[in-house]
């Protein structure tokens, strides 16, 4: 798979990239899971770090943005790769779930954060995914980084220390508007 911008990612770290959140945390916010890409996910297009795909199901298109992080503390620490996803499901009246896989079980009970250029939200986490508590604040934390150069995450390992992804936010806003058509979301 390329992404553009040229860089190669092997198959594994593209499924990892592609298979987001627990559908037990996206279903207590009632959302679901973007599609597994095996369910024919379409890449659609993409800018920087950043890839937007579409896949038409049963319940209407979902639309989603995937990214990979620059950079990932510690480097030492042993874990799949990460990533951030934004995505819609316009038939569910569902639009910027923010979601955050650490590539690793996350602690118990933590909380963990996303921190873009000086703005901290804070996230709920459960299994190896980080969600906002509200769609509100996922709203506010797409708008951020529609705006913003870096979003840094950070959370607490279950067995191991805290991990933090850097993610550029290069090309975020060309690939937010990719998924923004697909869905037919208005900014």
């Amino acid at each position: 798979m390329r992404i553009s911008g040229g860089s190669e990612l092997g198959a594994a770290a593209a499924l990892a990239l592609l298979v987001m959140a627990p559908v037990a945390a996206q279903a207590a916010r009632h959302h679901a899971a973007p599609p597994h890409p095996a369910i024919a996910a379409e890449r659609i297009g993409g800018a920087g770090p950043w890839s937007a795909y579409l896949y038409k199901g049963g319940s209407g298109p979902v639309c989603y943005l995937a990214g990979a992080p620059e950079k990932t503390e510690p480097a030492k620490f042993r874990r799949r790769p990460s990533s951030l996803t934004v995505t819609h499901r316009p038939k569910e009246n569902v639009f910027n779930v923010v979601n955050f896989d650490a590539g690793t079980t996350l602690k118990p009970g933590s909380d963990a954060s996303v921190d873009i250029d000086g703005t901290k939200f804070d996230l709920f986490t459960k299994s190896d995914g980080a969600w906002s508590r509200t769609s509100d604040t996922d709203k506010a934390i797409v708008e951020a980084m529609v705006k913003g150069r870096t979003a840094r995450f950070s959370g607490t390992a279950a067995k191991g220390p805290t991990v933090t992804d850097s993610y550029s936010l290069d090309g975020f806003t060309q690939t937010l508007a990719l998924i923004d058509k697909a869905c037919g979301v208005k900014r």
